[in-house]
């Protein structure tokens, strides 16, 4: 508990051979099960954990079941989801865990097994069953039946990490306060572990600063204790730098932690955010390559950026695919905010095709469930996503109310790199079509639609047809289309004639 690696093991191993020296085979092998989940965590030496498993199966295997073959299910199934994501074996040992607590009346047992049989149901998209082991396993944990509080800090981890998979953030924002009370009452600590996976609930929440005390932290009691397992925290501190807009701190993190599955999807994130489009389809697709199972819900967030990768780089198809296995997770899981995400590349997806009022209902249906989850910084970005929708559909002033919308989140929130995102939109807003359209009054222009109108503008400002299509979010055809018909009810020879025109007479 103290994270103290020398004196752990010290302390460890002379139990084994004390065990071992009066002929308790039982306690010795309880204790070699320890030291493989120490060898891990502290030191990072899965061949060394394994060699501490095999040696309490070597003196266990052939005793009556008691309380010890519990202990050692229990960290035999960690470490195979710990190193390996194998949720069926560490749904089975979980089970022999739960049988064991209950027979012989040990609750440490019981809740620690239902925490990892719980944590690995809802990796494998059964989340209902999931998360009724896992809520009955914190129960347990805080009821004060446990006597070993390492053990309560260790289920309460299961419950935080499970529900950051599936983006349940409310169940465990209710937890989270249940926990801090009972570390309160008993003057312990959240692992640092467990405190790196709630800040990522304090960040989903807004709440940035608590989110950042949490993760410093966690990585300052990591580096110093458990360096193995140091990457974890330091990946969540780079995905809320990047959220911050500091973009150069978050790639130095992610850099720190290249071989965490966080720091990819974190990498791929910054590359959409740049418009490296390609590199974000490949960071996501290398990503979901480490969850070949279709059923695993941690696919979701790698979906999610390869659909709007993917969209982008007109690869419609495979973009399809990736939204449709994204459907499935979210089916079974529906949580809203996985919904949220469904409906969020719908309207990425059907924006590409050019369908925008099929994406603005899709953005809409997103942002009424991001609201009611109190996320805040993925509603505003939903928000410039329905801003530009609208726009495409000359909604100009909706467009406008939105962005206001999302710029004083991202503001309140200290999300520098999005606000700026915002007023560039903001600035890049045609002028609002009954403005211009009454600013035309009796002259030649006043013969153009509010798109043409719109189009003129930015003609006027120098822009290429490829420019106008990305300002507006139209495809160049249709540009194309709206500057023969301006160049034709004007009468007019060409764009430079036309942009003059519009210079004579006020629109830009």
């Amino acid at each position: 508990m103290l994270n103290e690696d020398r004196p752990t093991f010290d302390a460890r191993e002379r139990a084994y051979r004390l065990y071992l020296g009066r002929g308790d085979k039982g306690s010795a092998a309880r204790i070699a099960a320890w030291l493989a989940l120490d060898s891990l965590l502290f030191r990072g030496e899965p061949a060394v954990a394994n060699g501490w498993l095999q040696r309490a199966h070597s003196l266990i295997d052939g005793l009556e079941p008691g309380v010890d073959h519990g202990w050692l299910a229990i960290h035999e199934g960690h470490i195979a989801i710990a190193l390996e994501e194998d949720t069926a074996k560490a749904r089975e040992l979980a089970a022999r865990a739960v049988e064991l607590g209950r027979a012989f009346g040990a609750p440490e047992l019981e809740m620690l097994g239902l925490g990892l049989e719980g944590r690995a149901l809802v990796s494998e998209g059964r989340l209902e069953e999931g998360m009724r082991r896992l809520d009955e396993a914190t129960t347990v944990a805080l009821a004060g039946e446990a006597r070993l509080l390492y053990c309560v800090a260790w289920a309460c981890c299961y419950l935080i990490s499970a529900c950051e998979r599936v983006r349940d953030y409310e169940r465990a924002s209710q937890w989270c306060a249940r926990v801090g009370d009972f570390c309160g009452q008993h003057d312990i600590f959240l692992l640092n572990t467990c405190r790196a996976h709630y800040a990522s609930v304090l960040s989903w929440q807004g709440r940035w600063d608590e989110a950042e005390s949490q993760l410093s932290a966690a990585v300052e009691g990591l580096e110093g204790s458990r360096p193995p397992m140091v990457g974890d925290a330091v990946a969540r501190l780079g995905e809320l730098r990047r959220r911050q807009g500091r973009v150069a701190d978050a790639e130095e993190l992610f850099a720190r932690s290249a071989t965490h599955s966080l720091s990819l999807l974190g990498c791929a994130a910054l590359a959409l955010d740049r418009g490296r489009d390609s590199d974000a389809a490949e960071l996501a697709d290398r990503y979901l390559r480490r969850f070949p199972d279709p059923s695993r819900v941690e696919r979701s967030a790698g979906l999610e950026i390869a659909v709007r990768a993917l969209a982008r780089l007109e690869e419609h198809e495979s973009a399809t695919e990736a939204l449709e296995q994204l459907r499935e997770i979210a089916a079974r899981a529906r949580t809203r905010p996985l919904l949220a995400a469904v409906s969020s590349s719908e309207g990425t997806l059907a924006a590409a095709r050019g369908d925008h009022d099929a994406a603005r209902r899709s953005f809409e249906d997103a942002l009424d469930l991001l609201t009611q989850s109190d996320s805040r910084f993925e509603a505003a970005r939903v928000r410039l996503d329905l801003a530009a929708t609208l726009s495409a559909l000359g909604r100009q002033d909706q467009a406008r109310r939105e962005i206001d919308a999302a710029l004083a989140a991202f503001r309140e929130l200290g999300a520098h790199g999005e606000s700026t995102r915002a007023e560039t939109m903001h600035a890049k807003l045609p002028r609002p079509s009954a403005t211009l359209s009454a600013e035309m009054g009796d002259t030649p222009l006043r013969e153009l639609s509010r798109r043409e109108l719109e189009v003129l503008s930015l003609v006027a400002e120098g822009l290429t047809n490829h420019d106008i299509a990305q300002r507006l979010v139209l495809s160049e055809h249709t540009v194309n289309r709206h500057v023969a018909n301006i160049l034709r009810k004007l009468g007019l020879p060409s764009r430079a004639a036309a942009a003059s025109l519009a210079g004579r007479h006020g629109l830009v």
